[in-house]
């Protein structure tokens, strides 16, 4: 896949490109729900054989209103997020095995840690699945979780004994990025899309009650508003990557865990 995106115009169409079978790819998402954010994008990877992981960082409870779940404790909280997760992957058709929650240390805001320990768990994940292609949020990101899971996939790209191929997507957070690789789809995938996302009702009734629109809305939305400020033609929607490429060889991996 790195020959392959290294002899390519950019930016380019997901669609366009011949896809190996047997790729392993990660989808290092910082919270529950990023992977359903570019779903569309696994959809077609999925399709092409691709075997797909997917590793949640932290527990996502900050993000869960008080009057979601009874009682309204961290524990009870995070419990929602992860069932809420693997019911989505369920739908997408992952195997449950291939859907781990990685529970990184938190602080009293529940955001994720910048400490070696959390490092390290990320290392060893990935150093057991061996990735070709890592997907998450672009690190150019109004998002302290989004910024530091980039920041340890960085370290990791720049320590690691093999070759593997970031795909940076844009966010609703995110404040800029430059548009390599993207994915078009229209009205059907859209609806398959926003159902998957609804399996995250906390998220869909946060929204709801913050912005007076659901999670599926917020997402699509942002869709909509790539193909507008990228001019990407013929398409409704799309999602969008700026790619990161890390070659093998600074040092052995096996130091940093």
């Amino acid at each position: 896949m790195h020959d392959i995106l290294n002899n390519v115009t950019f930016p380019v169409s997901l669609d366009a490109l011949t896809i190996p079978k047997g790729l392993r790819l990660l989808s290092l998402s910082p919270h529950p729900d990023d992977f359903d954010a570019i779903a569309v994008t696994m959809k077609r990877l999925f399709a092409a054989g691709t075997e797909i992981f997917v590793a949640v960082a932290s527990s996502g409870a900050s993000g869960v209103d008080d009057s979601f779940c009874t009682p309204p404790t961290i524990l009870e909280k995070a419990r929602a997020r992860e069932v809420e997760q693997r019911r989505s992957c369920e739908f997408f058709g992952l195997p449950d095995d291939h859907v781990r929650f990685l529970c990184l240390e938190e602080d009293e805001n529940g955001k994720i840690s910048a400490n070696e320990f959390n490092f390290a768990v990320v290392a060893a994940v990935f150093k057991e699945l061996s990735p070709d292609l890592v997907f998450l949020p672009h690190g150019n990101d109004t998002n302290s979780d989004h910024r530091l899971i980039y920041a340890m996939l960085s370290r990791l790209g720049h320590n690691a004994d093999r070759t593997f191929t970031a795909f940076l997507n844009r966010d609703p957070k995110t404040i800029a990025l430059r548009m390599d690789v993207y994915t078009a789809f229209g009205e059907i995938d859209a609806a398959w899309k926003a159902e998957l996302l609804r399996f995250h009702q906390s998220q869909h009734q946060r929204n709801l009650n913050a912005r007076g629109y659901g999670f599926d809305e917020r997402i699509l939305s942002g869709n909509r508003e790539n193909v507008r400020l990228y001019s990407i033609q013929a398409s409704a929607y799309s999602e969008i990557f700026e790619l990161e490429f890390f070659q093998a060889g600074a040092s052995d991996l096996e130091k940093l865990i």
